[in-house]
């Protein structure tokens, strides 16, 4: 066994027993969540470097390691993660010759992406209900129309 995941409001610890483990609400999951907050294949928990590491899968109500909104993290054991609405503590023992991970550096993600908004907004770009990129197209083309009426009436 590689880890445990308690549940932080009382239940059966899941154990961690392959190196990489899809954790999700459909029964094909290695680690299956039935609740209806929880995505089909909600996120990934991987086995790599001495360290469990959590990856979301694009999943509706995202993920939280410590309280912050994440798309992936290096776990660290007593970590707190919440998957969905639904808190653990992952336990495990980080072996003497492991390598510490990296610190993320806090400013390479924006504030939307660390809020989890930025795919949201993406995707309204693409179904094209951005608005705010359709206003500033409107206000650039208003702009570049009176820039040209101006520049006209000067030289005359």
């Amino acid at each position: 066994m590689l880890g445990i995941l308690n549940p932080c409001g009382g239940g059966d610890p899941i154990p961690l027993v392959r190196p990489k483990l899809l954790v999700g609400r459909r029964p094909s999951c290695d680690v299956v969540l039935a609740f209806a907050n929880v995505s089909s294949h909600h996120c990934e928990l991987e086995f790599k470097g001495g360290y469990w590491h959590i990856r979301d899968l694009g999943s509706s109500n995202g993920i939280k390691v410590n309280g912050e909104r994440c798309t992936s993290k290096c776990l660290f054991p007593g970590d707190e993660v919440l998957i969905s609405k639904h808190a653990f503590r992952i336990q495990y023992d980080v072996a003497s010759d492991a390598e510490a991970p990296e610190e993320e550096n806090p400013i390479a993600m924006g504030l939307l992406e660390k809020a989890g908004l930025e795919a949201d907004r993406a995707a309204a770009r693409q179904n094209g209900t951005d608005r705010s990129a359709s206003r500033a197209t409107a206000r650039a083309r208003r702009h570049t129309t009176e820039d040209d009426f101006l520049m006209e009436w000067l030289s005359d």
